[in-house]
């Protein structure tokens, strides 16, 4: 009989932890709830802490009361100006009304497939009223608002409150990316041709300057030389000239050796002369007084020379 008794009371002290485990229920402070009896809604619970339902009746739906993201997937947009656009956003967002976010979207998942089709379609309607230039300029945080309040007032509906949407990045497409890259070479290399135009124009100017100081440079310098040269020999003119003019026969003495030597220096020089011509005044007489005279003659002076 005892056995039996104790058999009876663990079976209904599980019926009771059993009941107890599906009436009493924990609202975490990060988390709000719906209660919901065969998918009716009964109410909603914002405070955390240890909560109670009707069990095997009534069940327990948990949302997120944090904030929340979601980063749709970039997509292609044309702006105003017809040029095309890569754009990759993200946005933030938070559970406003679990009850008509439940009947709205039901889940998180739902809720991020709704919103990113209302961050596209606003994306869209936004920038395709602006030009590209907007998108790159200060004017993109004025655009970034529109697209906040028009995703915001959408939204609402789903029971979410959209905090921010931003605009990540905003690129040209690959193949207009290629286009501009090659533009801009094509640029630079004008501007590289152009450059060196500059350039070599400087230098030739230099080079022409260059010349042309050069030329006159070694025309005065010929010049200078010249007149230098010029009075050099009207100087050593003079010198000879004083020189020789205190002794005449002496320089004509002189005169006459530098030409024989001279005309003589080579070793098949042929002269054809007459004896008594004046180049060989100085052979017969050292004074030079006549020409082919005879030996004695030619003799006298050399006795001569040999006194004291």
């Amino acid at each position: 009989m005892s056995r039996t008794a104790l058999t009876a009371g663990l079976v209904v002290l599980a019926v009771i932890l059993i009941v107890a485990w599906n009436a009493f229920f924990i609202v975490d402070q990060t988390e709000q709830a719906l209660v919901l009896q065969f998918g009716e809604y009964k109410r909603t619970i914002q405070d955390p802490g240890l909560q109670v339902k009707i069990p095997f009746v009534q069940n327990v739906v948990y949302y997120d009361r944090r904030v929340l993201d979601i980063d749709p997937p970039s997509e292609q947009i044309t702006a105003a100006d017809q040029k095309r656009l890569v754009v990759d956003t993200y946005a933030r967002f938070r559970i406003l009304d679990p009850l008509q976010f439940y009947q709205s979207v039901f889940n998180e998942a739902g809720a991020r497939s709704r919103l990113g089709s209302i961050i596209s379609a606003s994306l869209r309607r936004v920038l395709g009223n602006v030009t590209i230039s907007s998108v790159l300029s200060a004017e993109r945080a004025k655009i970034m608002r529109d697209i906040t309040g028009e995703v915001k007032d959408q939204a609402r509906s789903l029971g979410i409150d959209v905090i921010d949407v931003r605009i990540r990045r905003a690129d040209l497409p690959e193949e207009n990316n290629n286009a501009i890259y090659a533009r801009m070479q094509s640029e630079r290399q004008r501007e590289a041709q152009e450059f060196r135009a500059q350039g070599d124009e400087f230098a030739q100017r230099i080079r022409s300057v260059a010349e042309r100081e050069r030329t006159v440079i070694l025309a005065e310098a010929k010049r200078q030389a010249e007149i230098l040269r010029g009075q050099g020999e009207g100087e050593s003119v003079k010198i000879y000239a004083d020189a020789f003019g205190k002794d005449k026969d002496f320089f004509a003495f002189y005169r006459s050796m530098q030409a024989y030597r001279d005309a003589l220096s080579g070793h098949n020089t042929s002269l054809v002369l007459s004896p008594d011509s004046e180049f060989f005044r100085y052979f017969g007489n050292a004074a030079g007084s006549g020409a082919g005279g005879p030996a004695g003659g030619a003799a006298k002076p050399a006795e001569a020379s040999k006194q004291p």
